[in-house]
């Protein structure tokens, strides 16, 4: 399998608004990847069409090659809330999972439980806001989906609990082929964890693709001030910031940056994030 998701032109729209607009992406497989954007971008609304919560208004949408399917086996759905049962104890959890899931690994869920210090008799409802996430995230590892979909996983988290999830995701993906689709608006987690970036703006995709070559292929130019319509062939122009002497852009370019008029810099992930989300923006 080369994709994880795959979307052509797809589209979903609620009455007269419109929440996601011709999106084609392919998400590689085996992948960690982050999904970033503003409220309102679509981020939750992919995430949902690609678990088969929702149905498409248009285009398409494949996931592992399928149409996607509520409760399939394949794909597993951690959302923002962190969805656990307050009235149901750690060890509850565990065999609701092994019930409905014929693929559940009891000895993977049983072993990270331990590893965690979670008490199998206590509920949910009497856990931290960390511990109630990796509960959620241990129940649908257990599962051993082929994709494993999280919704804003760590958003309500403090930051040492979500160093804790985070770092049990990336030893999940170390450890087995599971591909991850992850969206979040804390673009430094993004950057510590996901190999694979997508932006969504206005309900469309900004830009996708590696991690490794966003950060190779972008940078930031600072030269006399010029019209950014003359900036050399094979440069695009995400953002630009005029003073009365000075001008710069934030260009991505898959050629070196030789030209002596420029001076280049390095851009972070956050950087180029930033740059992609105000585009257009002057």
């Amino acid at each position: 399998m080369s994709a994880a998701l795959e979307t052509r032109n797809l589209t979903k729209r609620y009455g007269r608004r419109t929440a996601l607009s011709d999106c084609t992406l392919t998400v590689p497989a085996g992948r960690v990847v982050g999904l970033v954007g503003p409220n309102g971008a679509g981020k939750s609304t992919l995430l949902q069409l690609a678990c088969g919560l929702l149905t498409p208004s248009g285009g398409d949408i494949r996931v592992l090659g399928e149409r996607p399917v509520s409760g399939s086996p394949r794909v597993a759905f951690v959302a923002q809330d962190t969805p656990v049962y307050p009235g149901f104890t750690v060890a509850e959890h565990l065999r609701l999972g092994a019930h409905l899931n014929p693929s559940w690994d009891s000895g993977y869920a049983d072993r990270r439980i331990a590893a965690l210090g979670l008490d199998p008799a206590q509920r949910a409802g009497s856990l931290s806001g960390g511990q109630r996430a990796q509960l959620a995230l241990t129940v649908a590892a257990a599962k051993r989906p082929e994709l494993l979909i999280l919704d804003e996983p760590v958003a309500a988290l403090d930051p040492l609990a979500r160093r804790g999830f985070l770092q049990a995701l990336m030893e999940l993906a170390a450890e087995s082929e599971v591909s991850v689709i992850m969206s979040s608006h804390l673009i430094a987690d993004l950057e510590r964890t996901c190999d694979h970036l997508i932006v969504l703006r206005g309900s469309r995709v900004g830009v996708a693709a590696d991690v490794d070559d966003l950060l190779a292929t972008h940078h930031r130019l600072t030269g006399r001030r010029r019209d950014p319509a003359a900036v050399s062939a094979g440069r695009v122009v995400i953002g630009e910031r005029h003073t009365d002497v000075q001008s710069t852009l934030i260009v991505r370019s898959t050629a070196p940056i030789d030209d002596p008029e420029w001076q280049a810099g390095r851009l972070d992930l956050e950087d180029i994030v930033l740059a992609y989300l105000t585009e257009g923006q002057r």
